[in-house]
């Protein structure tokens, strides 16, 4: 999860404050720079800004496919810097490999996305505080009204194929957003993968892992090193929710690999571990999204 013990973590690694930061690159021409070469050797895409209507307001997101034909949705929870132009290269990227992506600004209710820029730079103490404010708020119960929207917008796409099961990803915060969303409509949502997900398994009454026996879904869980020495109780509990099923399903801890390692434009980017994940991922989705 990610928390005030994280940044500490890289410091610690001596990863600098301003590594791949928005702060210092202007948009996705500079982020396609950072990414592998064949990173975006897919399928033509189209992408779009959309708003969505909620229970509670309207979601801005952006939501991009293959220029032809219908394909597989995917719903891509952030992590707590929000949508911004790392995740829409990647969910263009992964709309190059043959699926219709939706991916959200989980923070509507408060403030429109970017939530984090070369103003409001997540480095900031007073920018982190604000973001861990709207966390707090965001419970279960608002992800799931905030889901059901969001999946019933993908379906009436004409670019999704509705008789394809639908994916969801999360990353930091966003992995316990993909349990919810994959109970909520089990015969629907096919996949889930948290990528450095915070809070995914506790011993808690309520914690999300107690909902994956509800779920109809595969599942990848891919646990950032220093997350797992935080809390290395979780992949134990995963697990035990998991190997009783018969689907596609992973657990692995990537040594090396600290908290926000996926994002490009993060301080802690690994892209040997984020590459690796990318590909698991990918093989989610080819099992369980038929």
């Amino acid at each position: 999860m990610c928390t005030e013990n994280t940044e500490a973590d890289l410091d610690r690694a001596g990863m600098p404050v301003g590594r791949r930061s928005f702060t210092a690159l202007a948009g996705a021409g500079a982020l396609a720079t950072m990414l592998p070469v064949n990173a975006m050797a897919g399928k033509p895409v189209r992408g779009r800004d959309v708003m969505i209507k909620t229970d509670d307001g309207t979601c801005d997101a952006y939501f991009v496919a293959p220029a032809e034909g219908r394909h597989p949705g995917v719903l891509v929870w952030p992590d707590i810097r929000g949508l911004r132009p790392a995740f829409r290269q990647m969910a263009d990227r992964l709309a190059g490999e043959g699926y219709a992506v939706l991916t959200v600004n989980p923070f509507y209710r408060w403030q429109k996305s970017p939530v984090v820029d070369a103003a409001n730079d997540f480095n900031v103490p007073a920018v982190r505080e604000k973001l861990f404010g709207y966390l707090k708020q965001l419970n279960k119960e608002l992800v799931t009204t905030d889901a059901r929207a969001y999946l019933a917008f993908l379906d009436a796409q004409k670019e999704v194929d509705t008789k394809r099961r639908i994916g969801t990803t999360g990353y930091c915060m966003g992995g316990a957003m993909t349990i919810y969303t994959a109970a909520l409509d089990p015969n629907r949502v096919g996949a889930a993968a948290s990528f450095h997900g915070g809070g995914v398994a506790t011993g808690k009454p309520d914690s999300p892992h107690l909902l994956i026996g509800d779920t109809n879904a595969g599942y990848l869980f891919a646990i950032a090193d220093n997350d797992d020495k935080e809390t290395p109780d979780e992949k134990v509990l995963l697990k035990q929710a998991l190997e009783p099923r018969p689907q596609w399903h992973e657990v692995e801890v990537y040594e090396g690999a600290m908290h926000g390692w996926c994002p490009p434009d993060g301080r802690a980017y690994n892209e040997a571990a984020a590459e690796k994940a990318w590909a698991r991922m990918l093989e989610l989705f080819k099992a369980e999204l038929a």
